[in-house]
């Protein structure tokens, strides 16, 4: 099981979308305050359909309460800023994968301090910046999946 770690996440739909991602591949959601929106959002749980009861999810109040509770964890930090493509992700049992939140990526003390952990997925356009939040999760997840079940 893959964890999928949303710090400080804007849009209620792309997180009620990964909700829905997150109940369907097996992994656990992690949400970092402060969220751009109410948990209670109705956008949030229109893209969540009727599955959000059924996830599992964990708050945490900030990034450093997030890091307090998982000190012996393993990460992978995912921004456009990476070296690495998210292929090339040790993915383990476990495993954490870091987003940021949509309009700025990761906040650059995470990137700064963990630039071996840093992957990207590449781009063929240099028309765009990034990918949509909950597609760009959707991507990583599923290559950790294909690559834990060889």
């Amino acid at each position: 099981m893959l964890n999928i770690v949303l710090i400080h996440p804007e849009i209620p739909n792309n997180t009620g979308n990964i909700g829905r991602l997150a109940l369907g591949s097996g992994c656990r959601l992690h949400l970092v305050k402060p969220l751009g929106f109410e948990i209670t959002d109705t956008r949030l749980k229109r893209a969540g359909l009727d599955y959000w009861q059924h996830l599992s999810v964990t708050y945490y109040e900030s990034i450093d309460d997030f890091f307090e509770k998982h000190t012996k964890a393993k990460f992978a930090f995912l921004s456009s800023h990476g070296k690495k493509f998210h292929y090339d992700i040790p993915f383990e049992e476990n495993l954490f994968l870091v987003f940021g939140k949509e309009s700025k990526g990761l906040p650059k003390e995470i990137t700064e301090k963990h630039p071996e952990a840093l992957y990207k997925i590449p781009l063929f356009s240099e028309h765009i910046r990034s990918l949509n939040l909950a597609n760009a999760v959707g991507i990583v997840v599923y290559e950790g999946i294909r690559q834990l079940q060889r």
